[in-house]
């Protein structure tokens, strides 16, 4: 059985990568492949199309159908290290807390899974386990998307996912869906005394983002009856502003970067329609009476499906069972369990530490988080060999 101190000492290796989605995570794979081909695993690599981002997909165990995925996203957002309380790509223990980026977002659980191979490999399976490491799921779900698609392709069929995002150990059977978009205002740029020459991008978009925030007022007025989302209406939300040159400058561009949580595919459809409604009826003919190749162009950065619970979900049961769970709770925020469930297995949510530290400075994961999810590890062993 693995150890705590086993664990940690894992976590302090994949915290030390420092894969920011950005860069490349390519170090921290082949360190998870070496591992994993140490105790037997078949493993499988595939990289993105700039060569410098890799899912690893390893199985222990029998060539068969049935196994059970343990999923995790390999890439952390930013840190800036003039926020931390020390190195945020070196881990640090103190009362009780390991601190680190990633720490519970979500390195904790791919270290207590790369823990209990060694122990797996010992096992006589009868059911295949799979370590799912993806790339760029911060971003859009990217290698998710292309792992389950090479998994359909080579007719992998687990049926049990759990994705190991942190909820403190509680069973998440659902969430909402996470849409990620650029909207991109095209003007025209001209002396800001002479404002009938240009046409203003900024305030374009801040009539979109207008529009986006009465939008969001109309759901928040309509929230879908008998859902257990926290809040239980779709939200929407712009994150950043980007446009102009100059105060004296009529600026020609600008963008925003928004995103909303659908808690179904119809609010997510009324959203789009209300807006596309609203630039093709308002704001461009304002913007093309007086520039002819004023533009509006939103890029699709993602739209993530939500994660619907299943009705008598294996996935919710054998987890459940194994926390000691009665019932499995619903998040806010996404992940990417709506995408492995396109491989038509059931899926859940559960991993260490709080998703309240996801994303922030000083980030950590509690050690008895941390050997919760070992022990949660353990247990699973009785499931893999009946």
């Amino acid at each position: 059985m693995p150890t705590i101190d086993d664990t940690q000492a894992i976590l302090a290796d994949l915290v030390g990568f420092p894969t920011v989605s950005a860069d490349t995570n390519l170090e921290l794979i082949a360190y998870a492949a070496a591992l994993l081909g140490e105790h037997g695993a078949a493993i499988t690599m595939t990289r993105d199309d700039t060569g410098h981002k890799a899912n690893l997909f390893a199985t222990l165990g029998p060539d068969t159908d049935g196994g059970i995925v343990l999923a995790g996203h390999s890439d952390v957002v930013p840190a800036t290290e003039e926020e931390w309380d020390s190195d945020p790509f070196v881990l640090r223990a103190a009362d009780g807390r390991l601190y680190g980026r990633g720490a519970c977002d979500m390195k904790g659980f791919i270290a207590a899974v790369l823990a209990s191979v060694p122990r797996y490999a010992e096992l006589d399976l009868k059911r295949p386990v799979h370590v799912a490491l993806t790339y760029d799921e911060e971003v859009g779900c990217l290698g998710a998307r292309q792992l389950v698609a090479e998994l359909q392709h080579l007719g992998v069929r687990p049926a049990v996912a759990v994705i190991g995002e942190p909820t403190e150990m509680h069973v998440v059977e659902g969430h909402k869906g996470c849409y990620e978009y650029t909207t991109a205002f095209t003007g025209l740029e001209a002396h800001a005394a002479y404002p009938e020459a240009g046409v203003n991008a900024i305030e374009f978009a801040a009539r979109y983002v207008g529009r986006l925030a009465r939008l969001a007022g109309e759901l928040t007025e309509q929230p879908v009856r008998n859902n257990r989302f926290d809040p239980p209406f779709t939200t929407i939300q712009v994150g950043r502003i980007e446009g102009g040159v100059a105060r004296n400058v009529i600026p020609g561009h600008c963008r925003i970067e928004w995103e909303m949580r659908p808690v179904n595919p119809h609010d997510a459809d009324f959203v789009k329609t209300r807006l596309k409604r609203f630039e093709e009826d308002e704001l461009l003919p304002a913007m093309r009476a007086r520039y002819g190749d004023a533009a509006i162009v939103t890029e699709v950065i993602g739209e993530l499906e939500g994660l619907e619970p299943a009705e008598d979900g294996e996935a919710q049961r054998i987890v459940a069972e194994l926390v000691g769970a009665d019932e499995g709770k619903f998040a806010a925020f996404g992940t990417e369990a709506g995408v492995y469930t396109r491989l038509g297995l059931s899926a859940v949510v559960c991993g260490p530490g709080s998703i309240d530290q996801a994303h922030k400075p000083n980030e950590y994961v509690t050690v008895a988080q941390l050997q919760a999810c070992v022990d949660m590890l353990a247990g699973l062993e009785r499931k893999l060999t009946v």
